[in-house]
Order: structure tokens, then sequence, then C-alpha cells
């Protein structure tokens, strides 16, 4: 709970502020999971900030919801080029992932029990919280301008699927909320790439990829 509350403070998720008139702060609670590896062997004990979002009204709290993911056909398929084409595999995962993702609505919160405030204040969120409608789509929104920057365009039949085409060849980039796979045969690129998200947002760098969706991936020099 400590690491989660230092990690809010860090991003700067929100001011604590008196209660605008008329506005109304929606509860907040927490949320515990057990995270495992593979093997089901216990890899760390998780907490979490979480949003009673179900409370937010249409067009005063929220608007934009949608937000994309890489659906499995398009995992497979991407596995299934990169053997092909002897393509190395890599694997990374976003921390605290939403929030990354910036507000444009004017949103309030009740503080998240444990943590130090005044007895009037509330959370005025600046950034986007678990539990919240638009924070998926604040979060696509924002590793789509991110990556776009880059050089990567957002492929017609996935738009979780973004490609890069540099003078040495081809990046993919398949993103599922968190976790994305990259691979390409421009490494050198690769390596660029992966600074610079580092840059960006907090990133995890899993090295090569060995499990992603229920799907376990092993790789020797035959592919």
């Amino acid at each position: 709970m400590n690491d989660e509350l230092q990690a809010l403070e860090n991003t700067h998720t929100w001011d604590l502020v008196d209660l605008s008139k008329g506005k109304h702060a929606m509860g907040c609670k927490w949320v515990y999971k057990i995270k495992t590896h593979s093997d089901g062997f216990i890899d760390r004990y998780k907490a979490r900030s979480v949003a009673k979002g179900f409370t937010q009204e249409y067009g005063i709290d929220y608007e934009k919801t949608f937000a994309p993911v890489a659906r499995l056909i398009s995992v497979r398929s991407l596995i299934a080029v990169s053997v092909v084409r002897r393509w190395e595999l890599f694997q990374m995962d976003v921390k605290n992932v939403f929030l990354n993702g910036e507000l444009i609505e004017e949103v309030y919160m009740c503080p998240p029990p444990g943590s130090h405030h005044l007895p009037h204040q509330v959370c005025k969120l600046r950034r986007a919280l678990y539990g919240l409608k638009q924070a998926p789509w604040a979060w696509f929104a924002k590793f789509s301008t991110i990556v776009g920057d880059f050089g990567f365009t957002s492929s017609s039949h996935d738009s979780a699927l973004f490609i890069h085409k540099t003078d040495q060849g081809t990046i993919l980039l398949l993103l599922y909320v968190d976790d994305m796979i990259i691979t390409g045969d421009d490494t050198s690129r690769i390596l660029d790439l992966k600074t610079y998200l580092n840059q960006h947002v907090e990133m995890k760098d899993l090295g090569k990829l060995s499990y992603f969706l229920g799907l376990e991936i092993t790789s020797n020099s035959e592919g």
C-alpha cells in the first residue's frame, strides 16, 4: 500500500483541494492481489488504489471510454511472422499503466484510506486512476501519441498493433493494456525504442518473450 501511495505521489496523480460547489467526490477503495509466475509460484503482493467509477455520471465525469486491446489472432500472427523471419521477440510491461493517462474532465475523489490529508480535503484527479470509466481510453490515447512521435503508425487490421518502417527494416509493437510485444529486424532501433519508452513512462523490461496472455513461448537456435 505504501508503494502504491508513493507511486501516486511520484506521478502527481491528484491535487488535494476543497470540493468545488455543486461537485461530488466519488469513493475509493483498496484492492489486493497476489501476482504469480507462470509456474504458479508467488511473484509479489500487490495493492491497488481504485476509484469507485460506477458512481461517475456521463457528460460530467467522463465522455470517451473505449480503448482497443490486441486481439489474440494478432498475437499469434505476430509470433508466427517472427518465427518465419527469425526475429527476436521482446516483452515490456508498463508500471501503474493507467496513471500515465491524462484527464481532460474535472473529476474529484475521496482520498484513499491510509493517505495523509485534512478532513475536508478531496483529490482533484490530474491523471487517470484504476476504476475510472475513461482510464483505458486516456492511457491508449497517451501511448498512441508517444509511439507516434517515435515513428509508429497504427495497423488498419488491429488498432493495438503499431508498425515502424526504418532504414534497416521493420519494427512491430503489439499492446495489450500494460503488456507489449516488440519484434523486428532493426535491433539497434529496438534498443532506441526501449530507451525512448522508458523516458516517457515507467517501464519494466522483461527481456525475451516467455509468457503472454496464457501463451508460453520458448525459443532456441532452431526457431
